[in-house]
């Protein structure tokens, strides 16, 4: 098995999102919608605005009325927002109006406020106002029937106002993904708990269940198994109603790293394991009893790259989402040299800068069990297999974490 070549970051990537389906649609209440992902597309229930409109507080008049200036009209009454002013304009009549309020029929221009002065039952129009000016167009926003936003998008708060304005309390989108994990390690503890010798507070669960959740996904979290095939075979059968398995370490080839013979023994399927990057290289991914299964290094930091690299683009292709790993570029803030065979994601601060690209600087400790430098960390720096040194100044690909 020491023999098996290495697979490649973007094909395990690939492989990964091809076993996986979007979840099927549920109905969800529009207010309970924020990242969700339209399974369906949002039509208008309305056209808006419903019909035209002030778009100032001032007067409605005929625009014919007042291409001369000084104009005198008469203030025959007035138009509020929610209400209308219920008859036909006349020559040489204004009515006072409010953002918002409906044009009376017949006028077909707004004077502002500001270029007016009003006694009593007159006004008189200092400017002349072209018509159509200051008016809301009916059907400006959207026209009933329209689609407002089509399936396959991710909901944010703009969107969220835009599908309420359409009149439309529930979206079908698609059901947000149950992800189960557990730890495997009989020298790990539960945060909050006193360790005893040799034993280590455990971070993957919580650092887990919190990238799960921001991708859109629903932890489920199967808790700390010890090394041991029965144990590690139960906790993951109790993951059979959820979508997807995530185990944490055990993954390697070591004694104690029992997760692929005890899950093989029960269901799973290999896909591959091992992938040619640092830190993360043994990855698994499978399928335990039909249920897509993702075998993650034990190492915090190793854990924590790999779920960003291969589980939430996961998560998000599960919600019919299309979420590449977006690159940005950045200039060395130091100099590195050659990689090897293996591609390399350097946890590095990332300095921006005004007036060029953000500068990235790699930490000088990469180890894969440190979770303050991940912590501290801005982005990766990726590095492809045997890129050449690189010196500082030189541009090179960054993945944001932040």
């Amino acid at each position: 098995m020491g023999d098996t070549p290495l697979m490649p970051v973007a094909e395990a990537r690939a492989r990964i999102l091809e076993a996986v389906k979007p979840m099927v649609p549920e109905r969800v209440p529009l207010a309970k919608s924020l990242g969700r992902v339209l399974a369906g597309n949002v039509v208008a229930q309305r056209t808006q605005p419903p019909s035209d409109l002030s778009a100032m507080d001032g007067y409605a008049v005929r625009a014919a009325d007042v291409t001369i200036v000084p104009a005198r009209l008469k203030l025959v009454g007035e138009s509020p927002a929610g209400g209308a002013y219920p008859r036909l304009l006349h020559e040489g009549e204004a009515v006072r109006i409010f953002t918002g309020a409906p044009l009376p029929q017949g006028s077909d221009t707004i004077v502002i406020q500001e270029n007016t002065e009003s006694y009593g039952d007159y006004v008189i129009v200092r400017e002349p106002a072209k018509a159509g000016a200051h008016i809301r167009r009916a059907g400006l926003d959207f026209r009933e029937g329209e689609v407002g936003l089509p399936a396959g998008r991710q909901l944010y708060a703009a969107d969220i106002a835009y599908a309420a304005a359409m009149n439309v309390p529930v979206v079908i989108a698609h059901r947000r993904p149950k992800i189960a994990y557990f730890s495997t390690g009989n020298e790990l503890v539960l945060p909050g708990t006193t360790p005893g010798p040799n034993q280590i507070v455990s971070s993957n669960n919580d650092g887990l269940a919190a990238l799960i959740e921001g991708a859109g996904g629903v932890p489920f979290d199967l808790g700390v198994i010890d090394d041991d095939v029965i144990a590690i075979q139960s906790a993951a059968r109790h993951a059979q109603d959820s979508d997807m398995l995530v185990t944490l370490g055990g993954a390697s080839v070591g004694d104690h790293d029992l997760v692929q013979k005890a899950l093989s023994a029960d269901g799973l399927t290999v896909d591959f394991w091992r992938v040619a990057m640092r830190p993360g290289k043994p990855l698994m991914f499978g399928r335990y009893r039909e249920m897509p299964m993702l075998g993650l290094p034990g190492n915090p930091v190793s854990a924590l790259v790999c779920a960003i690299l291969f589980l939430v683009p996961t998560i998000a292709a599960m919600q019919g989402l299309v979420a590449p790993i977006r690159m940005t570029q950045a200039k060395l803030g130091k100099a590195l040299g050659a990689n090897d065979q293996r591609e390399d994601y350097l946890r590095a601060t990332l300095t921006e800068r005004p007036d060029s690209l953000p500068v990235a600087e790699a930490f000088e400790r990469q180890d894969s069990s440190m979770l303050s430098a991940m912590s501290a960390a801005d982005c990766l720096i990726v590095r492809a297999p045997h890129a050449a040194a690189a010196a500082e100044g030189d541009v090179v690909s960054v993945l944001r974490l932040r």
